[in-house]
């Protein structure tokens, strides 16, 4: 069977899968909507969560980020997996306890105040958003490459997925679907590692072929022959890092308060039967997510020797197969600066901005383009780093089945946390919103028609964003992590562990938290990106660590306000003790 009709069939099959669960367990209530109907085992949930929360950013762009800049990159597994253990430890049995169905729940209820609850609402969104925009691009590369359209199309067809699943089934049906997408997308991570690390090391283990040494009889480890190739060819060494300290401190800092604040992430939690289950819950997740998160390091090693033996020095003329699908998605591209029309791959940007083709072809065949190639450096190869995951089984010569699996399991990861992102925004529109706030008289019929109204417009903005990116899937959704760490993270700590901290604290840091992240991210990314260099960062920290000074200044700003301001009432200072101490903690708290 050709290869592209594995694809089709095992992106067909996966797709029906998800749609089947998703009728099967449809949401009758709005309790099944927003929290499953708080019923989920704790394994079952363990492994929706590590679904929900290993997104396209974790699938596909991670492995691809370590690729291109190898010891830099560490700072997203070491926040990501960090923070999970923060909030496992830290916020989610609380939370459970608590036993609501929404981050702005808790805030609404514990800084006693409406403002406080549309304030946690606006923090949510603009999280939410900028995290979604990284999966629906996500979604886009895999179709325009697999399934042969432009991303524009691929972004589409993913919202009309994700609205079907999302819309109908609510909470109830992404948290079964999420379990069938887990299967899918670490059995698609874990089939082409075994077979790259075989190849490369002779030992089907990644994470143990990562410190083994190379099949080709030089006697070198992985990451020695890794630094040797690329210092030859003008990068620097794979193991050095080119971040300062303060920086890598930040943004893995910012990647794990972010993750403990993300709030598709915490609601996950209120889906358990009680606290205790929340705790087993994390437990689980931690051990699903680590599957993926130890084998990401070999497979982004093994992908950039992979793609350097596969590029550098070979005639376009007779460039790979592989090389030309994805050159049609205008996702590489070759720039024949010496005319020789051999493809050198060195140090520095092939062309002035990202390549968009014309569709003729230039003097030695290579598609034209309409940014100019940049003069003063030697690469002639541009490439998007998103596609390395996608593209390893293709680079590696591997069987059609296992292309055909990679591409399903990009498409659950993205898809698995975009359909939780949505439920996140459309319950805090239709609960926190109208129910809680502007209509405390709405019907639970009319309050489940808002949730997937509210949906389906969430859908639209998604794929918007998909198909206008501010940057690479792991930089956008970076940046969601820098803007909950300075928003959510601080308001839901203290009002967890400190009994003193007040509705016009929270809101004042709130505030603040997230109007600072926001706009040092806007100003360096969209309003002056060219400003963005290191000598130019407020303390050396760039634009994805942030969330750290927006954090301290969240902080900073709440404790100021809430000590010359009044105290909380006596029943939140009550209810805080209750959601602390462990008698009654397998019960939801009432309100």
């Amino acid at each position: 069977m050709e290869t592209q009709t594995l694809i089709y069939l095992f992106v067909g099959l996966s797709f029906a899968l998800y749609i089947g669960i998703a009728v099967w367990s449809r949401a009758g209530s709005t309790k099944e909507f927003y929290v499953a109907g708080g019923g989920v085992n704790p394994i079952v949930n363990g492994m929706a969560t590590a679904a929900d929360w290993m997104s396209a950013a974790s699938f596909i762009s991670m492995a691809g980020i370590i690729a291109f800049m190898g010891y830099d990159a560490s700072v997203y597994l070491m926040g990501w997996t960090g923070g999970y253990v923060l909030l496992a430890l830290l916020l989610a049995p609380y939370l459970r306890k608590f036993g609501q169905f929404t981050v702005p729940d808790f805030i609404g209820t514990r800084y006693y105040s409406k403002a406080a609850r549309v304030v946690a609402v606006i923090c949510l969104i603009f999280i939410s958003f900028t995290y979604i925009a990284g999966q629906m691009r996500g979604v886009g590369i895999v179709f325009s490459r697999f399934l042969d359209v432009d991303i524009t199309m691929g972004v589409i067809i993913g919202m009309g997925i994700v609205f079907v699943y999302s819309v109908l089934g609510g909470m109830k049906g992404i948290t079964y679907t999420q379990v069938a997408q887990y299967c899918v997308l670490i059995f698609a991570y874990m089939v082409p590692a075994f077979f790259l690390s075989f190849m490369i090391t002779g030992n089907p283990i990644p994470q143990i072929g990562l410190g083994s040494t190379v099949n080709d009889g030089s006697g070198l480890y992985v990451l020695q022959k890794l630094n040797l190739v690329l210092t030859d060819l003008g990068f620097g060494a794979y193991t050095d890092g080119q971040k300062s300290m303060i920086d890598v401190f930040c943004i893995t800092l910012a990647l794990m308060v972010g993750t403990a604040g993300l709030p598709h992430v915490i609601v996950r939690f209120f889906t358990v039967p009680k606290a205790s289950d929340a705790r087993k819950s994390a437990g689980w997740a931690l051990i699903f997510i680590a599957l993926l998160y130890t084998t990401a390091p070999a497979v982004g090693a093994f992908a950039r020797l992979n793609f350097i033996d596969s590029v550098n020095e070979q005639a376009y003329a007779t460039a790979p197969a592989w090389f030309k699908n994805w050159e049609r998605n205008d996702l590489i591209a070759f720039a024949d600066k010496n005319g020789d029309g051999v493809m050198q791959y060195r140090k520095g940007d092939a062309f002035a901005g990202k390549p968009e083709f014309t569709g003729t072809a230039g003097p030695s065949g290579e598609r034209a383009v309409t940014n100019a190639p940049v003069a003063d450096n030697a690469n002639e190869v541009y490439v998007d780093q998103d596609i390395m995951v996608l593209a390893n089984p293709e680079i590696g010569k591997l069987p059609g089945w296992v292309i055909a699996l990679v591409a399903a399991g990009g498409l659950a990861a993205a898809l698995s946390t975009a359909a939780g992102l949505l439920l996140v925004i459309s319950s805090s529109v239709s609960h926190d919103l109208l129910k809680q706030t502007f209509r405390p008289n709405i019907s639970e019929k009319g309050e489940l028609m808002a949730a997937r109204l509210a949906a389906t417009a969430a859908i639209v903005i998604a794929g918007y964003l998909g198909i206008y990116p501010p940057g690479w899937v792991a930089q956008v959704v970076a940046f969601a992590f820098g803007l909950a760490a300075a928003s959510l993270f601080p308001a839901i700590f203290m009002g967890i562990f400190s009994k003193r901290m007040n509705k016009e604290g929270a809101i004042a840091g709130m505030v603040s938290g997230l109007a600072f992240t926001f706009g040092y991210i806007v100003y360096f990314k969209l309003a002056a990106p060219d400003a963005n260099v290191a000598a130019n960062w407020l303390f050396g920290v760039s634009p994805e660590g942030i969330g750290v000074i927006g954090m301290l200044i969240n902080f900073g700003i709440a404790m100021a306000v809430s000590s010359v301001t009044a105290g909380p009432p006596l029943e939140v200072r009550k209810l805080v003790d209750s959601i602390r101490v462990p008698r009654g903690a397998g019960e939801a708290h009432v309100h």
